[in-house]
C-alpha cells in the first residue's frame, strides 16, 4: 500500500516581508529604459514568442476554433523560417481532447486548461478538485488555477493555502500556475502575501491575472512576485515559474519583462520551462517586429491570424 504524502505545512504570514512600495517604482522604471540593440533583439523576440500561451478563454469558443489555435501555436509564421512553437495553448477543460488531438503526440506545445471555477473562484472545493482531474485526465499537462480572492481578502489565509495544496495533489503529475488575480488584491503587500502562500502550498508557477478584468499584469506587480520566488530559491534551491497575463501586448514590453526577469532571479529563468506570457495578442506584434528585421518592412496585419 502506497503511503500518502505529507501536506506542506501551512505558511506563517507574518515572514512575508512588507513591500517598499516607492523602491518598487523606481526599480520598476529603470527597466524600461534599458535600451536593447539590434544583433539581441532577434534572439529576444523568439524568445518571447516560446514563451507565449496562447489562449482561447471565451463562452463562445468552438472546437475548430481551438484547432486553429492549434496550429497557430505549432506554425506562428510559415514565411519565416526558423520559428519556435508557443510554449502552450490554454484552453477550457471541456476542450482538452480536443487540443491534444490538434497539437498531436510530436508536438512540443504544452496544453493547459483553466480549472477551479475559472475566472471567479467562487466554487466548491469538490467540484474544483473533479474539474482539474478530469482536465488532467484529458491530456492537459498544466493546469491554471484561480485562488479565491474573497476568503483571502477575508483574512482566511489558511483556507487559500489548504485549497492550492489539494489541487497541487489533483493534479499528480501536471504542473500547477497559481493564479492571484492581483487586480482584485488591492495592494502589493497582498500581492506578496498570495505569492508566498501560493508558493508554499505547492505552485510550480504563479500568475498574475486570469484577463477578465481590467487590472492586469503591470511591471511593478510582476518584479513583487519575482522577488517572492527569488527569496524562495534563496532559501530553499527551489525554482518556481512566473506568468504575466493580461496587458502586454507588444514585442517591445515583452522585452523589458526579460530584462527584468535576468536581472531580478537570473538567467536560468530565461526559458519557458520558468517564465511564460499569457499574452495572446503579444504573439502577432512579436511576428510583426520579426518580419521587419528579417526585410526591413512592417508586413500587414491580415497577413496574421487572428486568435
Amino acid at each position: 500500500m502506497k503511503s500518502k504524502s505529507p501536506d506542506p505545512p501551512r505558511y506563517d504570514i507574518s515572514k512575508s516581508p512588507p513591500v517598499d512600495q516607492v523602491g518598487v517604482a523606481e526599480r520598476a522604471k529603470r527597466f524600461t529604459t534599458r535600451s536593447i540593440k539590434n544583433e539581441c533583439k532577434r534572439s529576444g523576440l523568439q524568445l518571447v514568442l516560446n514563451m507565449i500561451d496562447l489562449t482561447t478563454l471565451e463562452g463562445a469558443d468552438t472546437p475548430n476554433k481551438v484547432k486553429q489555435l492549434c496550429y497557430k501555436a505549432n506554425h506562428l509564421h510559415d514565411s519565416i523560417p526558423g520559428l519556435p512553437t508557443t510554449a502552450a495553448v490554454c484552453v477550457y477543460p471541456t476542450l482538452v481532447k480536443t487540443a491534444r488531438k490538434a497539437l498531436g503526440k510530436s508536438s512540443p506545445v504544452k496544453i493547459a486548461s483553466v480549472a477551479t471555477a475559472f475566472p471567479s473562484g467562487q466554487g466548491y472545493l469538490d467540484l474544483k478538485l473533479e474539474e482539474t482531474k478530469r482536465a488532467v485526465g484529458d491530456g492537459a499537462d498544466e493546469i491554471d488555477m484561480v485562488i479565491s480572492r474573497g476568503k483571502f481578502l477575508s483574512g482566511d489565509y489558511d483556507y487559500v493555502f489548504d485549497e492550492i495544496a489539494a489541487v497541487k495533489k489533483a493534479c499528480g503529475k501536471a504542473r500547477l500556475k497559481v493564479i492571484l488575480e492581483t487586480g482584485e488584491l488591492g495592494t502589493l503587500d497582498n500581492v506578496r502575501r498570495a505569492s508566498d502562500i501560493a508558493i508554499h502550498a505547492g505552485a510550480d508557477f504563479i500568475k498574475t491575472s486570469t484577463g477578465k478584468i481590467s487590472s492586469a499584469a503591470t511591471i511593478p506587480i510582476t518584479l513583487v512576485m519575482l522577488l517572492a520566488i527569488r527569496d524562495h530559491y534563496y532559501k530553499t534551491g527551489q525554482m518556481i515559474g512566473m506568468k504575466p497575463a493580461g496587458g502586454i501586448s507588444n514585442a517591445k514590453l515583452a522585452l523589458h519583462y526579460l530584462v527584468m526577469v535576468k536581472e531580478t532571479v537570473g538567467p536560468e529563468w530565461l526559458t519557458n520551462e520558468w517564465f511564460r506570457f499569457g499574452a495572446s495578442s503579444l504573439a502577432n506584434d512579436v511576428l510583426m517586429q520579426i518580419a521587419k528585421l528579417e526585410d526591413g518592412h512592417y508586413q500587414a496585419s491580415r497577413y496574421f491570424s487572428k486568435d
